[in-house]
């Protein structure tokens, strides 16, 4: 679809009524979620004074992802994705509401915090699979790169102003963490009532003709027999897993490097969730761009060497001004990664593809607690400065690996990502 102006480019996508209302709900649902990060790791840190605590609460978080990621892909590919969102994010809203009551009332331990992740971890495993398969039947394939950026924009946007508000509310005696867990659970309340006004997405016909388990083998199938696929999410495997969690130990950072408190905590998530929202825009503008694949791996490895950077930053200022280049090359990374899989993948597959691609948000989780381990063995500045290093060298390995043995096969998917619908060929050509 010709744009007359970059401008018009990069937001094209929300000139579609439904995907507009779909942003909304998702923009108010992250901004809670933002902000319950900030709390849940300066609750947790608090409770014990250890990095590993830190890393417990995303273990419980990434470990019902792992097992159940892949069926939530089978699940939004079989069941009508609207449903599948409100029964889940509804289960997300009665959980925080729970632990809310909890803080209020004096009554929180640290193995609540564990079981509220294990909660919300199986949550989002549907969720998230839903929700991006949905975007396909809000605004059509044509429209799908600048969907999703889009939609990654919605998320990082509320990165800007959720942590600082949240380390606000901390500070605040008469609302502190248990007021920001409210707020949570009215944002997720509000996301579910939003969807009401949407399309049912239903799955195409015959989708549950076969049993659940031959649809996740036939997910897997696929993946395997898509190179340019494989290699996206192999990529992503690596990032996410091993770099991302940086995000987990800021509470970290702030109290033992910075010797700040919540409101600091929040400005550092916030630099660097500014330099997310502008790298996101330019990528909206730019998705369908034929050399978005070969930005990809630089823009890879230039987070791990952002993560290096804010490892030597030796002051609180100097830290948020390194944030803002992590965020930013988090974001653009994450943003590229998210289009062009969306896009090479076919509609019937974008549940389970999606659900294979998130799993390296469960991996996320289960870095995070031998990764606070070793934190609290070497220190945090080293710990970090190891995780970009081994971000680079891993995505380094795999792009090598990946244009050596499957170079046609990308420049073939190159060109079809580029492509008007109604000149792509079908997987079976």
């Amino acid at each position: 679809m010709p744009r007359s102006s970059y401008l018009s480019r990069t937001f094209y996508a929300l000139e579609n009524e439904a995907f507009r209302i779909f942003w909304m709900g998702t923009l108010v649902s992250f901004l809670g979620m933002q902000m319950q990060v900030i709390a849940r790791g300066y609750l947790a840190y608090d409770l014990t004074g250890k990095n590993s605590a830190l890393g417990g609460v995303m273990l419980a978080f990434g470990v019902p992802q792992l097992l159940l990621g892949m069926w939530g892909g089978v699940v939004a590919d079989r069941f009508p994705k609207k449903k599948v969102l409100v029964v889940s994010q509804a289960a997300i809203a009665l959980n925080s509401a729970w632990l809310a009551f909890m803080i209020e009332f004096d009554m929180v331990e640290y193995w609540m915090l564990v079981a509220a992740g294990v909660v919300q971890g199986a949550g989002f495993a549907f969720v998230g699979p839903a929700r991006q398969a949905f975007i396909t039947d809000l605004v059509g394939r044509e429209s799908i790169g600048n969907a999703v950026v889009l939609q990654q924009l919605s998320m990082n946007s509320t990165r800007v102003i959720g942590p600082s508000f949240a380390g606000i509310l901390i500070a605040v005696p008469l609302l502190g963490i248990a007021g920001v867990y409210f707020l949570t659970t009215a944002g997720f309340i509000v996301a579910v009532f939003s969807l009401w006004r949407l399309p049912a997405g239903n799955p195409r016909p015959g989708a549950s003709d076969r049993s659940p388990l031959a649809d996740l083998t036939d997910g897997l199938r696929y993946v395997r027999r898509s190179p340019a696929i494989l290699q996206l999410i192999l990529v992503s495997f690596a990032v996410i897993m091993i770099g991302f969690p940086y995000q987990s130990f800021l509470p970290s950072v702030a109290k033992s490097v910075y010797g700040v408190g919540g409101f600091g905590l929040g400005l550092l998530s916030s630099a660097a969730a500014v330099g997310a929202v502008a790298a996101t825009i330019v990528v909206a503008g730019t998705a369908g761009h034929r050399r978005a694949w070969s930005f990809q791996p630089i823009v890879a490895m230039g987070f791990g060497a952002s993560v290096i950077g804010f490892a030597a930053a030796p002051n609180f200022f100097t830290g948020m001004f390194a944030l803002v280049f992590v965020g930013a090359l988090a974001s653009g990374f994450q943003s590229l990664n998210n289009s062009l899989t969306m896009t090479l993948t076919e509609r019937d597959y974008h549940g389970r593809v999606q659900s294979i691609s998130m799993m390296s948000w469960s991996l996320f989780g289960l870095a995070s607690l031998p990764i606070g381990v070793l934190a609290d063995h070497i220190g945090i500045r080293e710990t970090l400065a190891l995780m970009g290093g081994i971000c680079i060298a891993i995505v380094l390995l795999i792009t090598v690996w990946g244009r050596v043995r499957n170079a046609a096969p990308q420049a073939a998917a190159e060109a079809r990502a580029t492509l008007p619908l109604s000149e792509r060929p079908s997987s079976g050509s």
